[in-house]
């Protein structure tokens, strides 16, 4: 699938999944819903996520996953059973042939935007890469980023808001972005849970309200986003990250059809 062009225009773009794979159970667990979305909704382009690390804990006890080689390993058996494209975290450069070689996508995360070298590789990999705004930076900015790829020989880039820094334990969503950003000729990608973060308000780790990701989520598709992120979870209270964002698997589904009706219309 390499060079293959993901994004499609005419399909809502929507990257779901487990905040971390965890274990293959729950990774499949997940997927299995997500496969059958995809069977139902023609008009959309579900991705699998997972992160196999966690790497930016906040806490020395926060689990950070599965770890790479096993990580790949329920990647790489999601992408064979389900028929889903797959998409995870990339923290190295020198990760990067390993994941290229099973992942459709390589996201950039969002504190390592700016890291020359990891952006360089991602964009030579052949793969979809989908970078994330820091949480410091201005939508402006993210030309600079995708420049960078684009002149590393990205042959397909997404961009995605996460949210703005706003004071302590606090992120905003400036709905301007997503028309700021297209103007770099990229898809823009909405991740409705974690900007519904509040980064290190949980004692050692991040809370949330998950309570306001749909509400956002269609208002970013209403404002021109092009794909939206959304981690979700068979039983999120009990998830080793993002428990406080993530939203039940069994809510997905009618979530799922709520924005696609916003995006029909917008």
């Amino acid at each position: 699938m390499k060079n293959n062009l993901i994004y499609n225009a005419n399909k809502l773009l929507f990257i779901a999944g487990p905040c971390s794979l965890e274990n293959e159970s729950i990774s499949f667990t997940v997927a299995e819903k997500i496969a059958d979305l995809q069977k139902k909704h023609v008009d959309i382009q579900f991705i699998f996520k997972g992160s196999f690390d966690k790497a930016n804990r906040m806490s020395v006890s926060g689990k950070r996953g599965p770890g790479e080689e096993e990580g790949l390993k329920i990647l790489e058996k999601i992408r064979m059973k389900y028929g889903l494209p797959v998409l995870t975290d990339v923290h190295l450069p020198d990760q990067v042939p390993a994941i290229a070689e099973v992942c459709d996508v390589l996201q950039i995360p969002a504190f390592l935007c700016r890291q020359t070298d990891l952006l360089v590789a991602a964009a030579q990999s052949g793969r979809a890469v989908n970078v994330k705004k820091g949480q410091f930076l201005s939508p402006n900015e993210m030309q600079f980023i995708v420049e960078r790829l684009r002149a590393s020989g990205a042959k397909e880039i997404w961009q995605t808001e996460r949210g703005t820094t706003f004071g302590y334990n606090r992120l905003i969503v400036d709905m301007r972005s997503f028309s700021i950003m297209a103007e770099n000729d990229a898809p823009t990608v909405f991740d409705a849970t974690h900007s519904v973060q509040l980064p290190g308000a949980g004692g050692g780790k991040s809370s949330g309200e998950r309570q306001y990701v749909l509400p956002l989520a269609k208002a970013a598709l209403a404002a021109g986003a092009n794909g939206l992120f959304i981690e979700t979870h068979p039983c999120p209270e009990k998830a080793i990250s993002d428990a406080d964002s993530q939203i039940p698997l069994k809510e997905f589904p009618a979530l799922v059809e709520s924005v696609l009706a916003v995006w029909k219309t917008a």
